[in-house]
């Protein structure tokens, strides 16, 4: 079944992350009726559609070519990333200065929902150079931003994120990539970085590097990290790209999955030295990148969101389709009316629904954190960075586990290239992995995040969700009474788990690390069935065409995920000790 974007769906979500408020006149998006957002969804939806899903295939069976330094991307990206540029889809939310429309995050997190669920390789391309854009508007020069913001909104030049080294991957410490000062205030960089996605490729006539690099007398450690750009070719003095720089692609990456994505090693400096520009200050450098990381790594979230869509899709259609068993009359029943399937293709949508939910309200946040002021703004911005970790590692995670239902479904068929379920799940593998493993989201939640304003930050959102348990028990029906209890059980654990992990003496000892992954877990299960529960109620009050499967989605949520609550609160406060014992095992070379 071809991938179609459920555009209800995401217009239901967008509310709910907004409040209806929002779209109202002098609300928070003021400049984006309810009207033209449906617009937007709707033409980003048939560029998906009609555009990218038919390359997906393409790119994933042709890959792309390496010959001499130069990258060919699969028959049909270049045509496709032409539609992208003249259709004006780089320059969404990017701000007004430089030739962006400004329109809110919002909105761009459901068009990069639609966009990555319909062919992720391809959406790695722009998806990167979001981020990037970001960093240059809060850092760069004005004579930067002059030269290099409005071909890099208007994604006539892509950029790429430069920062893994062979000995240097999450750790950025140990970066050895050294820049050298020239006498006109540019620099010279040297060195190689690996796994850059579209370090190299035929889509643009330039490319745009972000580097993180070392000067000869930074200090030690990451507090010595600057941040450079350096383009493929140099612009002339009629801004089109002139000169070749000194930084080329040596080799690319046979992976797993995303084989129309090219991953790049690059080097720098092979001839003479790349020439680079300083991005913010000196040695302020991981300061400057992490604009680019916090906004990739919500788009990987949303990456993990819409593989899970498409994959709940593809195995429904085919649970439709597929008649095995015996039903009622006696004769070959389709798979979709065995409890057990449906169990399955219940689980995938539950999921799907609830990262979408906090995916969007992280989205909704930073809205919220640009666009006010003064203590509202902080309350947002430390709401975002709160959400952050569980929007890129939750949905990440449900998007292998839902893509991998999904072959479970097709049965031996799933295993089979024809179908694509494989492919959706070689596709989602590297999601949990780049952009900050979902470990180091997990670490970054307990030993950072959870002390935003002294604990406040999450003490607001477990009030928040206190409110949606509230409302549903309140509502005197019968389900959502129900739903409000298992919800409450969850809030609990999760409120339990913090107050245990606040009070631990070391916010970095192995206590706290053993459950930093079953606390960002019990977070997001805490944190979707009530944003389900919420929604279905307002969608039942609402007169929703799709109330009942809302209503449906978000009990099965509640009686067969939430659940698993407080079983991950006992591993959070009880497991540090097992793993501490696993840890002087293994590390001994026991077996």
């Amino acid at each position: 079944m071809p991938y179609r974007a459920p555009i209800d769906d995401l217009l239901f979500a967008m509310r709910r992350a907004a409040g209806e408020a929002a779209f109202a006149p002098g609300g928070l998006y003021a400049d984006l009726d309810a009207a033209t957002a449906a617009a937007t969804l709707e033409e980003a939806a048939k560029f998906a559609e009609n555009a990218l899903a038919p390359l997906d295939r393409v790119g994933d069976r042709d890959g792309v070519n390496f010959s001499a330094g130069t990258v060919t991307t699969a028959p049909g990206w270049r045509e496709a990333y032409s539609l992208w540029v003249k259709g004006g889809w780089n320059a969404l939310s990017a701000p007004h200065g430089h030739g962006g429309m400004g329109l809110p995050l919002l909105l761009a997190a459901a068009c990069t929902e639609i966009w990555n669920a319909a062919n992720i390789s391809f959406a790695l391309c722009p998806l990167l150079g979001q981020g990037a854009i970001e960093a240059m508007e809060i850092h760069a020069s004005e004579a930067l931003k002059s030269a290099y913001l409005p071909k890099m909104i208007s994604g006539e030049w892509p950029a790429t994120m430069n920062l893994t080294e062979p000995q240097a991957g999450s750790d950025l410490a140990h970066l050895r990539t050294r820049a050298e000062r020239a006498g006109d205030g540019s620099y010279r960089l040297f060195g190689q970085k690996i796994f850059i996605t579209y370090g190299e490729h035929d889509l643009s006539e330039n490319i745009i590097h972000l580097v993180l690099a070392r000067l000869p007398d930074a200090p030690a450690g990451t507090r010595g990290i600057s941040l450079f750009l350096a383009p493929k070719f140099l612009p002339g003095p009629d801004g089109r790209p002139g000169a070749r720089n000194d930084v080329r692609c040596v080799g690319i990456e046979r992976k797993l999955g995303i084989h129309g994505s090219p991953t790049c090693t690059m080097s720098y400096g092979d001839t003479g030295g790349a020439i680079a520009f300083l991005v913010g200050r000196e040695n302020e450098g991981l300061a400057c990148m992490f604009a680019m990381m916090n906004n990739a790594r919500l788009s990987v979230g949303l990456q993990g969101v819409g593989l899970a869509e498409r994959a709940t899709q593809t195995a429904l259609a085919y649970a439709r389709e597929r008649r095995q068993g015996r039903g009622p009359s006696g004769d070959p029943a389709p798979i979709v009316e065995h409890p057990d399937v449906v169990r399955m293709l219940l689980t995938m949508k539950a999921q799907t629904a609830a990262a979408r939910g906090i995916c969007y309200l992280t989205a909704a946040s930073l809205d919220r954190a640009r666009r006010l002021e003064g203590a509202q703004a902080q309350a947002a911005q430390e709401r975002a960075g709160l959400l952050t970790p569980l929007a890129k590692a939750y949905s990440t995670d449900i998007g292998c586990e839902v893509a991998s239902l999904g072959i479970q479904i097709h049965g031996g068929m799933g295993f089979i290239e024809e179908t694509g379920a494989a492919q959706v799940l070689r596709d989602a593998r590297i999601t949990p992995i780049y952009e900050g493993t979902n470990g180091i989201q997990a670490i970054d939640l307990v030993t950072r995040k959870l002390r935003l304003s002294k604990g406040a930050a999450v003490w607001r959102e477990i009030d928040d969700m206190r409110d949606d348990i509230d409302a549903m028990a309140a509502s005197n029906d019968a389900l959502f009474v129900a739903m409000s209890r298992r919800a409450a059980a969850a809030v609990d654990a999760f409120e339990r788990a913090t107050d245990f992990l606040s009070a631990t003496p070391d916010p970095r000892g192995p206590e706290t690390l053993a459950g930093a992954t079953p606390y960002l877990r019990l977070f997001a299960l805490a944190r979707g069935v009530t944003l389900l529960g919420a929604g279905a109620l307002a969608a039942q009050r609402a007169g929703d065409a799709a109330a009942q499967d809302r209503i449906v989605t978000a009990r099965f949520f509640a009686d067969n995920l939430a659940v698993a609550a407080e079983g991950l609160e006992r591993a959070i406060v009880d497991g540090g000790d097992s793993v501490g014992a696993g840890l002087a095992l293994l590390s001994s070379g026991g077996d």
